[in-house]
């Protein structure tokens, strides 16, 4: 593959009410922790400086990072980038964790609260697209939406955002005020909303934000060419444990192969199959190094054709994905045996 990139990185609009981001985006939440160990704050607004130098503008935070601090960096990566060129993303909604899961809070007070906190932390003015990190079932989301949609009248907020909300919650909510993006885990060996969720965005005309779009890492080689950090939250994640992880590495093998067909590697080929969904679909890739980034951004050279997307689908069955996708037992497991601030925090921060 050839080492050079087109200058000027291709753009997308998310909703159709105006949100106009770069076609990928850069998740930040990896400079605070979780996946790795957090890097060090100057280090960190480094990369998301180098991130807009290659052409990304849509950066995507959250009040849970940390808590509070991947929010803090951003902003001061921010203070050192023209704001009118930057699509600021983040979010609010998740508490903290319990024995019992995620706690989450969706009132109205709540909203408007994390949103002036957001605000402060991050030193701007106002936040492009403002998401419900998680949905609180014990709240109407027409309440929830309603604190949102004063939020976007009184000039805080520019868009808003749901993330991994259900289709009924979907519709509710766009009722009440348009929704710009949905943020869903999407990748190959996660497509559960492929068959409803997708479809239902398209009809309402809501923009689609893939977070792990390379399998949290693992089709970027980690846990095959790169270890897992041994206080990374991956060392125990069910598809990275285990007699899953072998059934896993068979998968990544098989795309592998279909790289060297394209000349290029398994990362750009997954990357690349995640932005052929369609030109309403921003994915977020995070990283802590600068080359993984670089080498992101070379998926937009892999071209597919609708055989070879069907080739990869087929490649990478989702009925031989070992292991389930989501934290909500791990959050639980994990938190009885969080003995120390840190591990808790790393609980917490699941809330992506």
């Amino acid at each position: 593959m050839e080492d050079s990139i087109q200058a000027v990185m291709p753009r997308l609009k998310l909703g159709s009410q105006g949100l106009e981001v770069s076609k990928i985006g850069y998740g930040c939440m990896s400079l605070s922790g979780v996946y790795n160990i957090p890097v060090d704050e100057e280090y960190g607004i480094s990369v998301i400086f180098h991130a807009f130098k290659r052409g990304i503008t849509f950066f995507d935070t959250s009040d849970a990072y940390g808590p509070h601090i991947n929010e803090i960096l951003v902003g001061k990566a921010l203070k050192r980038l023209p704001r009118e060129r930057v699509q600021l993303a983040t979010k609010f909604g998740v508490v903290g964790a319990s024995s019992s899961g995620l706690l989450v809070d969706g009132s109205p007070e709540y909203v408007r609260a994390c949103c002036c906190a957001s605000l402060e932390r991050l030193g701007v003015d106002y936040i492009d697209l403002y998401y419900q990190h998680r949905v609180d079932k014990s709240v109407p989301i027409e309440d929830t939406i309603g604190e949102m949609k004063k939020l976007v009248e009184e000039g805080k907020v520019k868009y808003i955002g749901l993330s991994e909300a259900s289709p009924d919650t979907i519709r509710r909510a766009h009722a009440v005020h348009p929704v710009s993006a949905l943020q869903m885990e999407w990748s190959l060996w996660s497509r559960d909303i492929e068959e409803e969720i997708v479809p239902l965005c398209r009809e309402l005309g809501i923009g689609i934000v893939p977070y792990s779009p390379l399998g949290r890492g693992f089709f970027g080689g980690k846990a095959i060419a790169e270890n897992i950090p041994v206080n990374s939250f991956l060392a125990l994640h069910p598809r990275f444990t285990g007699s899953n992880l072998e059934k896993n590495k068979v998968l990544y093998a098989r795309l592998e192969d279909l790289a060297m067909k394209h000349n290029c590697r398994p990362s750009h080929l997954a990357l690349a199959w995640i932005l052929h969904q369609g030109n309403d679909v921003a994915p977020i890739p995070g990283t802590t190094k600068v080359q993984h980034l670089d080498d992101n951004i070379k998926c937009l050279l892999v071209k597919l054709t609708k055989e070879d997307m069907n080739d990869i689908s087929a490649a990478i069955s989702i009925e031989e994905v070992a292991g389930e996708r989501t934290y909500a037992h791990l959050v639980q497991h994990s938190w009885k045996f969080a003995h120390t601030p840190q591990s808790k925090a790393i609980c917490l921060r699941e809330g992506l």
